[in-house]
């Protein structure tokens, strides 16, 4: 499977973009774990536009962590030009457009999934940043806004013509938002189309490596991205089951303590709590409430790694 002149072998599997999740110090370990492609935090082009301090740092990538993509979105064919030639200066492997954030404040706005309202303009955007760039350019986007409209056939070629290197695919409509199940089957008609050439990513549900192999074998996909359930969990790329909770919690505190060097103190745990809030390694400690509570409202890293030691030991005394 290749994306430009990337090279992931079989069966690759990568790491979705999220806000407030796909920070640096995440990315880093994902990709230790096994990611064969990461992507930053999506960006707004509007931001990126107007130099926000805080939308500009989210473009920092390392070396570490390559292949690395960089998503923005938009709803302004100018603004997205012009973003995603502020994007290639930082050097990212792909530049990837956001088509299918279902959040209010995104497609509610006609950027993310609200572009399945308006097709003529997502393609107008497509085709210009193409032009306007010369790295690789993919797209992220869903089956279409309902099951009224379920476009992602038609709309899989038109996107190809505009001169994309890969396609995802959210197997959900911007109206199921992240309920329901994952409609994999119209992602693997995409993919069996004989006038489709680039790669087809799937996406939605997979919540192991057993999972994302069924995927490849029962619809043929190129690549299968993990969003939702990487939380907490950037060892879910592995293949292995030899981590023990030890080693897991010594995860976590590696992540932390990442955040805070390459972000600052405040940010870099507010990015970890999160991860820390989903974790699924200490859903067995008894009355975790509090102790849950306690973790979300750390603000200095020593504290959180205090609880995190404290963690530990209640779970060695189960």
């Amino acid at each position: 499977m290749k994306i430009g002149n990337i090279e992931f072998g079989k069966e690759p599997l990568f790491l979705a973009p999220m806000e407030d999740v796909t920070d640096i110090g995440f990315r880093l370990l994902c990709k230790r774990f096994g990611a064969a492609m990461v992507y930053t935090e999506f960006v707004s082009a509007e931001a990126l536009v107007r130099s926000v301090k805080s939308t500009m740092q989210k473009l920092t990538i390392s070396d570490d962590e390559r292949p690395v993509g960089i998503q923005i979105y938009g709803r302004d064919v100018e603004a997205m030009v012009e973003a995603a030639r502020i994007v290639e200066q930082a050097g990212p492997d792909v530049i990837d457009l956001n088509f299918g954030c279902p959040v209010k404040k995104v497609a509610g706005k006609g950027a993310g999934a609200g572009m399945l309202r308006n097709i003529p303009l997502m393609l107008e955007i497509t085709r210009k940043v193409v032009k306007a760039v010369n790295v690789p350019v993919t797209v992220k986007t869903r089956l279409g806004w309902d099951s009224e409209s379920l476009i992602i056939t038609d709309l899989a070629e038109q996107l190809q013509d505009c001169g994309i290197s890969a396609l995802t695919i959210h197997g959900r409509t911007r109206s199921q938002m992240y309920t329901g199940n994952a409609d994999w089957s119209l992602i693997g008609e995409v993919k069996r189309n004989p006038r489709i050439t680039i790669p087809i990513i799937g996406n939605g549900d997979i919540t192991s490596i057993a999972e994302a192999h069924d995927a490849f074998e029962k619809y043929g996909v190129d690549a299968v991205m993990i969003g939702r359930a990487t939380f907490g969990c950037p060892w879910i790329f592995s293949s292995s089951d030899s981590l023990t909770l030890d080693d897991k919690i010594d995860i976590l505190e590696e992540q932390l303590r990442i955040n805070v060097e390459r972000i600052d103190e405040y940010r870099g745990i507010l990015h970890t709590r999160r991860h820390l809030a989903a974790t699924p390694i200490f859903k067995g400690i008894p009355n975790f409430r509090s102790t849950r509570i306690e973790m979300l409202r750390a603000e200095k890293m020593d504290d959180l790694i205090s609880i995190l030691e404290r963690c530990r030991e209640m779970l060695r005394e189960k």
